[in-house]
């Protein structure tokens, strides 16, 4: 199945996150924007080039939770509470995680490292503010790329709890 994946992905141009809500059968959206490398922040340029309040725009971030690697989804207006963090995965001490790593693992890029689709499947937790939400927007797995679904697909695809992880 990967290597179908792999040449699907190749044929539609997608990335490992839209070939896998294909591959699940999710209805989701794609929105593409041009990227400005000079913007400050990856998520407030998406939310502003999709015109899509910042607090529907989520970003993914991957932490070190007791020596172990996390993803938190969170909204971009925000910013991740650590501890908040670790007490959602029963761990005690998180930090954010090396970039290199995280991308080594993830496959992604900073900037465009989606909850789906990641080289390795990590536990995931999403800010509770998701759940007010019909939809929300994730990274697509580039910048420049986000996808819109709903929380509970993303959290089912993902596996993920949700837990109050954000903070503004």
């Amino acid at each position: 199945m990967a290597k179908k994946a792999k040449k699907q992905q190749a044929q539609s141009g997608g990335t490992p996150a839209t070939v896998a809500l294909t591959a699940a059968g999710t209805a989701f959206t794609v929105h593409a924007y041009e990227h400005d490398p000079a913007h400050p922040s990856y998520g407030e340029e998406a939310a502003e080039a999709m015109g899509v309040s910042p607090d529907r725009v989520f970003k993914t971030l991957v932490a070190d939770v007791d020596g172990k690697l996390t993803v938190a989804v969170v909204p971009v207006a925000g910013q991740l509470d650590l501890k908040a963090l670790a007490a959602a995965v029963g761990g005690k001490r998180a930090a954010m995680a090396d970039p290199a790593l995280a991308e080594r693992t993830t496959g992604y890029v900073r900037g465009g490292i989606s909850p789906l689709g990641q080289r390795k499947k990590l536990p995931t937790v999403i800010d509770a503010s998701a759940g007010s939400h019909a939809t929300i927007c994730v990274s697509a797995g580039r910048r420049g790329l986000e996808v819109e679904l709903s929380p509970a697909d993303l959290a089912a695809l993902t596996g993920a709890v949700l837990a109050p992880v954000g903070r503004v």
